[in-house]
């Protein structure tokens, strides 16, 4: 899984890249037109405490792979301009983090000269729909063209699909808002469309707005926040800070900022709730592993993601969920007295912290 980190210049989009990846680049490096990767490591307390019981060689956490995205850039006007190279870079993103300015700084001045988060949450998402808009109607022309010279299946399923797509998009509303069927979802996947990926908005507020922060946050949410839409708020340069020091010293610092969880655990809990992720694990004194899969997903399906063999040779899932596991002592034997770890065949819909053990032939 890999999310786009966007925002407009000197909105901390990079220091939030750094904070969240632990990866303090030399300022030179930010200047470049390379986008940044960094894979992190997915933190779950529940991995941690299977690793204390079990003691085994290998400790896996799932992985997600941030991308501080570039291409951004000052116009002749001073206003941004949204360049070809960003919305390509954008198009290879499952989900964006937009990071959003709210602090002022008469150093460091607002691209567009004023702060207002709301003009500037407006202006990606009108970016995208108008690409998005651009993409759709190209490939209706073709299509119709294509149906005047054969009657092609697939461009007859497809064709509706694109005309409702054109019609949210031309009412300027981004294509996340719509509640497509899996078969349209297939269908639009190809095409890589901006406006229907899932979108983080963060913002990035600073020490002085610590108190009005909560009534910041609450009043933009409920202009902004929708369906694939959530919003959350940080303080970028206290969390930089914060990234900087050994794990002990980060907790006190917390503890004294009032800081409840950091930027990294604030994002992947909400970016995993937008994408529809949740985790399963697998245990033993080999390895304790976290696995990632979207909601909805059989333990036939989730024991491919353990290896393809699996899939097709499955004959049963040994389970208990991690609560249950860990009440009874982080012992199997009396999960299984008690009736909480369970058998379980291939239809069965795998929960987040559900503990997996594969049968298969």
């Amino acid at each position: 899984m890999q999310i786009g980190i966007v925002g407009l210049p000197f909105s901390g989009k990079s220091t939030l890249f750094q904070t969240i990846t632990k990866t303090h680049l030399d300022p030179a490096a930010l200047t470049k037109s390379e986008a940044h990767h960094a894979v992190v490591k997915i933190p779950d307390a529940r991995l941690d405490k299977c690793a204390e019981i079990f003691s085994p060689k290998r400790v896996v956490h799932a992985t997600i792979e941030f991308v501080d995205v570039v291409g951004l850039k000052k116009g002749e006007t001073g206003s941004t301009q949204f360049t070809t190279n960003f919305l390509a870079s954008v198009k290879t993103n499952d989900a964006l983090v937009q990071v959003v300015r709210l602090f002022a700084n008469e150093s460091v001045a607002h691209p567009d000269g004023t702060i207002d988060a709301e003009r500037d949450i407006a202006s990606f998402e009108t970016e995208f729909i108008l690409s998005d808009l651009g993409v759709v109607e190209t490939r209706i022309e073709r299509l119709k063209k294509q149906l005047m010279k054969s009657g092609d299946e697939l461009s007859k399923r497809e064709l509706p699909v694109l005309e409702k797509c054109k019609q949210l998009l031309e009412s300027e509303q981004p294509l996340r808002v719509h509640d497509f069927s899996k078969e349209e979802l297939t269908l639009l996947k190809t095409y890589q469309l901006l406006s229907i990926k899932p979108m983080l908005i963060a913002l990035n507020l600073d020490e002085s707005q610590r108190n009005d922060a909560p009534e910041l946050v609450k009043r933009i949410a409920a202009k902004k926040e929708g369906k694939n839409t959530k919003l959350v708020s940080f303080f970028g340069k206290i969390e930089m800070e914060m990234s900087e020091l050994a794990d002990e010293e980060a907790r006190i610092f917390m503890e004294e900022y009032g800081i409840k969880e950091s930027a990294l655990d604030t994002l992947i809990r909400e970016a995993y709730m937008l994408l529809g992720l949740l985790s399963f694990f697998t245990v033993g004194e080999d390895e304790c592993r976290a696995w990632t899969i979207r909601k909805g997903m059989t333990a036939q399906e989730s024991a491919g993601v353990i290896h393809s063999d699996f899939y097709s040779k499955f004959i049963r899932a040994e389970t208990v969920h991690y609560d249950d596991f860990i009440l009874h002592g982080g012992s199997f034997a009396k999960a299984k007295e008690s009736g909480h770890w369970r058998l379980e065949g291939k239809e069965y819909i795998v929960k987040d912290g559900d503990i997996l053990s594969i049968r298969h032939s």
